[in-house]
């Protein structure tokens, strides 16, 4: 039996999909962050509830993505912690249950890297935010889907969504820092 080719085109030397939807697939993909604890470790966490749909467009610098975090999901692998990162201090889940991307544009492209420019909404503050994405190639599953992969990061200032909260350290600093580097890694399916 033989298995019907990807539905691919070049795009300016790249191997790229031809237009369509694909949905995130979760088992696959990985929002993480790392932020700076005591001004000398980093901590490292994820969410993991995210759905979304990417959309190959005719015109590649067209193309968008959507994605929904469950902001509850956040999980650094220590419980307090945890519980402290969706209390009001932080996320807010009970008032801001949600996360959300939603791009508004392909900024650059060279080769298989581009910039997606995006609002980013956490805790109901939204901010354009620009992530830098590799995209990682486009393959058939053992199962027969269509199923593309890349990789994103950007960082940001966690005060920009208001989430102000933190202590002083007696040896100067404080104990968590603004800049958090989000760490996208994800595969997705082709819908339509």
């Amino acid at each position: 039996m033989t298995t019907p080719a990807l539905a691919t085109r070049d795009y300016q030397g790249t191997t790229i999909p031809v237009a369509g939807t694909f949905a995130l697939d979760p088992a696959h993909t990985r929002v993480g962050f790392v932020a700076r604890h005591l001004m000398v470790s980093k901590v490292r966490g994820a969410f993991e509830e995210v759905t979304g749909t990417v959309t190959v467009g005719e015109d590649p610098l067209a193309s968008s993505v959507n994605v929904t975090i469950a902001a509850k999901s956040v999980n650094t692998g220590q419980a307090d912690r945890d519980n402290h990162l969706r209390s009001g201090d932080f996320l807010n889940v009970e008032a801001h249950p949600e996360l959300t991307f939603t791009s508004t544009r392909v900024a650059e492209f060279k080769g298989d890297e581009f910039t997606l420019v995006g609002d980013l909404t956490i805790a109901g503050v939204t901010r354009e935010v620009e992530l830098e994405v590799e995209f990682e190639g486009v393959a058939k599953s053992p199962w027969g889907q269509e199923v593309i992969g890349f990789t994103a990061s950007t960082e940001i200032d966690r005060e920009d969504f208001g989430l102000t909260w933190n202590q002083t350290l007696e040896t100067g600093g404080v104990l968590v820092g603004r800049k958090i580097k989000i760490e996208i890694g994800a595969e997705a399916i082709r819908q339509a």
